[in-house]
């Protein structure tokens, strides 16, 4: 049911300074910061050739980054994004094997204009996951 990895998702406390690190100590292609309203964050694509990382600052003060932030600091891991091909078969497919997902159920469009879902990390060994549509 998945496909490849999309991207994995690194909150950042300092949005700048980890992205001048990816640009001048790795010479990655680093984007521009795009705020994500309806998700609570500015995220930062940083291109590889076989995936993205996409760095993660809070937008605003309910921004569900804040809380991970508090209790790490430094930042840190705080998802990976799969493919799917057909997300609503992907989330009935999941929630019949008891698998969680987040908030309404229903998708929002994530950072690359396409639908997304959130999947609840105690049912896939402590790790978020996000499903990303293509």
């Amino acid at each position: 049911m998945i496909g490849r990895l999309n991207h994995v998702a690194i909150a950042v406390p300092d949005l700048e300074a980890a992205s001048a690190q990816y640009r001048n100590a790795l010479g990655a292609k680093v984007g521009e910061p795009q705020d994500e309203p309806d998700h609570g964050v500015t995220v930062v694509f940083i291109e590889l050739p076989n995936t993205k990382i996409e760095l993660l600052y809070p937008l605003g003060d309910n921004s569900p980054i804040n809380g991970f932030l508090e209790k790490n600091p430094a930042g840190g891991i705080h998802h990976v994004c799969y493919e799917v091909e057909d997300i609503i078969a992907a989330r009935d497919h999941l929630k019949e094997t008891g698998a969680r997902v987040l908030g309404s159920g229903e998708p929002k469009i994530g950072a690359h204009g396409k639908p997304v879902l959130f999947l609840h990390p105690k049912d896939f060994n402590g790790c978020l996951v996000e499903l990303e549509q293509v």
